[in-house]
């Protein structure tokens, strides 16, 4: 089961995408209908409103005068986070029933306004925000809904801004155009992308990969996609102690392959095979035959260096995951490397004369095995020897398992 949490802000278009999902075959679960539900006649939700915000709030029908609960707690946080503490708890309760009755093979879409306001981002194999300019969904308030430009304005601003929801998104559609442009970026994003993950996570699989080893511009959004990623990974089990952005994606300015590599802490191996299965659920089914670094120095005991590997289902953000022990040989030297890289740019600079020779070398592949064989012989033979004389002047220590990189 694929897990999408759809958000936006008032006026950007969501009950739109989520209509369109529901028609291509998703299972919609709206939070703004749970929360209806949550304080209908009779309910102990509504109850418990009136209880607290008094017999004011209740029509003389004994259903919910919304206007007068709203004046309740306009301009009043602490009012409004009681009004949350009693309709959170049961919407949320109501939608794990509808999810957990969603056929297995289903794509679920949890259509929810404050998802980002209450912290509920890494829950979900994916975030999708639908997003449009603070003028244009004020000239929708104004003008579809009747509103002044200044309750508007106070609508938008008593939501996440839309930096902050973009900072949870794995997809933004911006609905600055026509609902048909809207609805056309939905269709390619369920084909393209909703539909195979769903797949891949049924056949347990990682997302196709044919591409070759090609190198692009280094981008400032990989530490947050890699930030955003690692939050659900942490979620998975307790038994994982840490999640850190590995590899050339970590290293700012320094021009990569676009796959994200992360590397999660366990205590020992068992407990990486102990939670293979939730993490293939999570998105991150494991990858056969990957299951040893190649050791960086002369070790007697081969088995220092073993891992577990698993890589994303998602074709749309290709990301490796590397299981080790904490302390490993193999944990050590990721981590290392990586702040060596970010802490000498001589080191950058050797590094990427290297990647960049590999990657022409090998540019007719169609896989990076060949990439990354290629580099091998510079770790060990100019790598190596840097890194440990850097390790040793610097003292660097790795920082402690529940540290973030």
């Amino acid at each position: 089961m694929l897990r999408i949490g759809l958000t936006g802000g008032i006026a950007a278009g969501k009950s739109l995408v989520a209509s369109r999902l529901a028609e291509l075959g998703a299972v919609l679960v709206d939070a703004d209908v749970l929360a209806r539900e949550a304080v209908a006649p009779g309910s102990a939700g509504l109850a418990a409103v009136a209880a607290e915000f008094g017999a004011g709030v209740l029509l003389p029908d004994g259903t919910l005068d919304r206007p007068a609960l709203a004046a309740a707690i306009f301009g009043d946080p602490s009012r409004r986070m009681v009004l949350n503490s009693i309709i959170h708890p049961l919407v949320r309760e109501r939608a794990r029933e509808l999810v957990a009755a969603a056929p297995p093979g289903a794509v679920v879409v949890q259509d929810i306004p404050l998802l980002v306001e209450t912290g509920q981002q890494h829950q979900f194999h994916l975030v999708v925000v639908v997003d449009a300019p603070d003028d244009v969904r004020i000239e929708r308030l104004t003008s579809l809904r009747g509103m002044s430009d200044q309750d508007a304005r106070a609508r938008i601003g008593a939501q996440a801004t839309r930096a902050e929801r973009k900072a949870a998104a794995d997809v933004v559609l911006v609905n600055d155009s026509t609902p048909q442009d809207l609805l056309a970026d939905v269709d390619r994003l369920w084909n393209e992308r909703l539909v195979p993950f769903n797949d891949n996570l049924l056949r347990g699989v990682r997302a196709a990969r044919s591409s070759g080893p090609r190198l692009v511009p280094a981008s400032a959004d990989w530490p947050e996609q890699a930030e955003r990623i690692a939050g659900r990974v942490r979620l998975v089990d307790p038994r994982v102690l840490a999640v850190d952005h590995i590899g050339s994606t970590a290293v700012p300015g320094l021009p990569a392959k676009d796959v994200l590599d992360l590397q999660l802490t366990v205590a020992a191996l068992d407990d990486g095979d102990a939670i293979a299965g939730k993490l293939a659920a999570a998105g991150f089914p494991p990858v056969d035959g990957i299951t040893r670094d190649e050791p960086r120095q002369a070790d007697p005991d081969p088995g220092h260096w073993v891992k577990r590997f698993h890589a994303n289902a998602d074709p749309g953000r290709p990301v490796n995951l590397h299981v080790r022990v904490e302390g490993s040989p193999g944990w050590r030297y990721a981590l290392s490397f990586r702040d060596w890289l970010r802490s000498e740019p001589g080191a950058a600079g050797l590094y990427l004369a290297e990647k960049e020779r590999c990657a022409a070398k090998h540019a007719g592949d169609t896989t990076t095995d060949g990439y990354a064989e290629c580099k091998e012989n510079w770790h060990t033979t100019v790598a190596d020897p840097l890194l440990s004389r850097w390790i040793a002047d610097t003292g660097w220590r790795p920082g402690p398992p529940s540290a973030v990189g």
